[in-house]
This record gives C-alpha cells, sequence and structure tokens, in this order.
C-alpha cells in the first residue's frame, strides 16, 4: 500500500511539471530534474554562465525550456554516416571539371 502511494505521489510530480513546462519559467530544482543533472553542477553551470538562466530578485535563478533545449542540441557531433556522404558528394560533384 505505501508503494501504491509513493508511485502515486511520484507520478503526479511528474504530471505536475509536465503541464507546467511551457507554461512557466522552472526552478533550480525542476531544471536540473529536467536535465537529469545534480542541482550542485547546475549551480556550477551557473556560475561559470555556461547555461543561459534568469536572476530576478538577484538570489533565485529560472531557467527558460526552450532556452534549454537549445543549450542542450548546442554542439552537434555528426555521424560517421555523414561525414562519409558529405565526402563522396564533395568527392563527386564537388571538383570542377577541367576544360581539356
Amino acid at each position: 500500500m505505501q508503494q501504491q502511494t509513493e508511485i502515486i505521489s511520484r507520478l503526479d510530480s511528474i504530471e505536475s511539471i509536465l503541464l507546467n513546462l511551457n507554461s512557466k519559467p522552472l526552478n533550480l530544482e525542476e531544471t536540473a530534474d529536467y536535465l537529469h543533472v545534480s542541482k550542485s553542477y547546475l549551480y556550477k553551470l551557473t556560475s561559470q554562465n555556461k547555461i543561459p538562466y534568469y536572476k530576478p530578485s538577484g538570489k533565485l535563478v529560472y531557467f527558460d525550456k526552450k532556452e534549454l533545449d537549445a543549450w542542450i542540441l548546442q554542439n552537434r557531433i555528426t555521424p560517421q554516416t555523414e561525414i562519409q556522404e558529405a565526402a563522396i558528394s564533395h568527392v563527386s560533384f564537388g571538383r570542377k571539371v577541367k576544360n581539356a
């Protein structure tokens, strides 16, 4: 019975987070959960200005989900297949043909 109560409580928490993700800025705890990082690591990222954040009162920090998504998706690593396709395309079509 206690396990069911705990599961329901956690599901309610998750539902609340999901419903509020797009409608309001995220606080530090919500952001840490969203990014799957510890709060201390998130503090480190903010202190080094490596992640976009807001500090309206000079104390508490808030995050915009869209900016977090953009931050997550920066520095994309190109898969080997795309590199190979680009190389083949360059070799096949990228060279200028010399006139005889």
